[in-house]
């Protein structure tokens, strides 16, 4: 989430709106105390959804991900006995 008061939000409008497309939320303040008083968001996203809060994920899933578990190890998950 970004914020910025009106005066950043009126100097910076095309960079909030490429934020905003994509998925970032772009919260305005005002006055002194910075209180919010509108949310720029896109109405469709353009960007990638993110897995997770990182930036760059540690990981990547493969099609391996997709695949159906062997049957051993999918009755351990069943709660079969080892």
């Amino acid at each position: 989430m970004i914020t910025a008061t009106i005066f950043e939000a009126k100097t910076n409008l095309s960079h909030f709106v490429k934020q905003a497309q994509k998925g970032e939320v772009v919260i305005i303040t005002s006055g002194r105390n910075k209180t919010p008083v509108a949310r720029l968001e896109a109405i469709q996203p353009t960007g990638k959804k993110r897995l997770g809060a990182l930036e760059t994920p540690g990981f990547v899933l493969t099609e391996q991900f997709f695949e159906p578990l062997p049957g051993e190890e999918l009755r351990l998950w069943n709660g079969g006995a080892e």
